[in-house]
């Protein structure tokens, strides 16, 4: 791992797949963040790897891989199999802190679009023990019959003008029991591509980790 604490390109082994994945482990981290990305995304979205620059800069470690090997990405139907996404997700966690490098952090998941409701199952899960969780314009609606299990602090972020999930963003955020925090983005889309709507993401996002993950 670079002194830098800048990303290196690792293979998660898990019982079922190697999926790759680039982590990243700054000196002094107290917390780590492990990104869900979107349907159709990959670990190079450039709008999660922006936020994972920003979290490093507040000193949290990240870790962004591909939920899928590249031969089941290619039907189609598994970038919505949110179940098989979970539990992609949960056992990476397992892996991560079983490593020297990053075990003994606490752990925060940031979810994208569908990552989003993985990211929400996930931290449902009594055994991920998950520090906090943020969802970016994220179809929270996919996990919304375990929400009450979710006992991270979560923070949903949305686009002012993503009106359908903005809606479904309400819902979710009106069922859960933890600590919770709604933020819109105004004028924002679903992919928050004007100026400055993204770096607000990141923003807030740090925030939110920063002072959960200790």
């Amino acid at each position: 791992m670079p002194a830098d604490g800048s990303p290196t390109v690792t293979d998660i082994e898990l019982p079922d797949a190697t999926l790759e994945g680039e982590l990243a482990v700054p000196e002094g981290s107290n917390g780590l963040v492990v990104f869900a990305h979107g349907s159709g995304s990959s670990r190079h979205s450039p709008r999660n790897n922006f936020v994972a620059e920003r979290l490093r800069e507040r000193g949290l470690g990240t870790l962004l891989f591909d939920l899928l090997t590249e031969r089941e990405d290619r039907d189609r139907e598994n970038r919505f199999d949110i179940p098989l996404l979970t539990d992609r997700l949960v056992a990476t966690t397992e892996w991560l802190r079983e490593r020297p490098e990053s075990g003994g952090r606490a752990v925060g998941y940031f979810g994208a679009s569908t990552g989003a409701a993985a990211a929400l199952r996930g931290a449902a899960r009594p055994e991920t023990e998950i520090g906090a969780v943020v969802s970016r314009g994220g179809r929270v609606d996919l996990a919304a019959e375990v929400v009450d299990d979710v006992r991270a602090p979560t923070l949903l972020i949305v686009g002012g003008e993503d009106e359908s999930v903005l809606q479904l963003n309400r819902e979710v955020y009106d069922a859960l029991a933890c600590e919770r925090d709604l933020r819109i983005v105004e004028g924002a889309g679903h992919l928050f591509e004007g100026e400055g709507e993204l770096e607000a993401v990141a923003d807030r996002a740090a925030d939110w980790f920063a002072t959960r993950l200790e």
